[in-house]
C-alpha cells in the first residue's frame, strides 16, 4: 500500500484532502491512482490513516478515512549514525539501509581518511536527505529522519548529550556489542550513537582521540573484515537486536 506523509491539518473528522503538489502528482500522475484505491497516509503526530480514494480533480485528491491509528514504525530508543562518507553509489546504499534500520539522524563525519573532501560532502547533503525521505515512504517510517550538516568527530562529541557512543574499530578492539549491552544497557528513549570510518578505516592520531572520552566504547564487529558500507548494516542491526533482547515485554 504506498505510504505518504501528510500534515493533521489535511484531516477533517473522516476525509483527507490531498492537495500538496509533491503528494498530488505522485499519486495522480506517477502511480496513476484511482477512485476505489487505497493509500496509507501518515502525519506529524505519527499517527497512520488507512484509506480510499473517493474524488481525484485536477488539483486535489479526496479520501475517506477507513482506520487510523498510532504508528509502530519506530525504535523505542533513539539510534543516530556518525559516519565517514563513501562515494557514489555505495554511500547512498548505506544511507537508504539506515534508514529502513531507524536512525532517527545521520552526522556526515569528515575523518582523516575520508573518501570525499569537505567541499563535495556539503554539496551532496540534500541528496542524502532526498534519499532518507523516499525510503522512510518505502518502509512506512512514523518520521522522516534528518540528514545533519558535516561536522567533525570532536564537535560531535562535545556538542551532544549522547547516553552512548559505540566507535567500530576492527583492529584494536576485542569487545563485542553483547558485552557492551551487558556492562551497560540501553533503555527506552536513550540516545545512541554508532560511528563507522571510512574504507581506510580510522587514523591513529582518531583512536586517541576516541581514548580521550570516558563515555566511548570502542567495539568489534567480529573477525571478519567489512566494508563501511556492510559495517553499517550489520552493526545498527545487531544493536537493535541486543535491545530487543533486552528489552522483551
Amino acid at each position: 500500500m504506498p505510504h505518504f506523509f501528510i500534515n493533521s491539518s489535511q484531516v477533517n473528522n473522516e476525509t483527507i484532502i490531498i492537495s500538496d503538489k509533491e503528494n498530488y502528482l505522485h499519486i495522480a500522475r506517477s502511480l496513476r491512482a484511482r477512485v476505489g484505491e487505497k493509500l496509507l497516509l501518515i502525519d506529524e503526530k505519527q499517527i497512520q490513516y488507512e484509506t480510499i480514494i473517493i474524488e481525484i480533480t485536477s488539483s486535489k485528491i479526496l479520501v475517506n478515512v477507513v482506520k487510523s491509528y498510532p504508528s509502530k514504525r519506530f525504535l523505542k530508543f533513539e539510534l543516530y549514525l556518525a559516519q565517514s562518507p563513501l562515494r557514489s553509489d555505495s554511500q547512498n546504499l548505506l544511507v537508504e539501509k539506515a534508514t529502513e534500520l531507524g536512525v532517527c539522524g545521520i552526522y556526515p563525519i569528515k575523518t582523516d581518511n575520508c573518501a570525499l573532501n569537505s567541499e563535495m560532502i556539503d554539496k551532496k547533503i540534500q541528496k542524502w536527505q532526498k534519499i532518507m525521505f523516499e525510503a522512510s515512504k518505502q518502509c512506512e517510517r512514523a518520521f522522516i529522519p534528518k540528514c545533519f550538516n558535516r561536522t567533525d568527530i570532536k564537535n560531535l562529541f562535545d556538542n551532544n548529550n549522547f547516553d552512548k557512543i559505540i566507535v567500530f574499530c576492527e583492529r584494536i578492539a576485542d569487545r563485542t556489542i553483547r558485552q557492551s549491552f551487558e556492562q551497560k544497557s540501553v533503555n527506552k528513549g536513550d540516545k545512541v550513537l554508532v560511528v563507522i570510518g571510512p574504507e581506510g578505516g580510522f587514523s591513529q592520531r582518531e583512536f586517541d582521540l576516541f581514548r580521550s572520552y570516558s563515555n566511548v566504547e570502542m567495539l568489534t564487529l567480529g573477525d571478519l573484515i567489512l566494508k563501511a558500507d556492510t559495517a553499517v548494516i550489520v552493526g545498527l542491526g545487531n544493536i537493535i537486536y541486543e535491545y530487543s533482547n533486552q528489552n522483551k515485554e
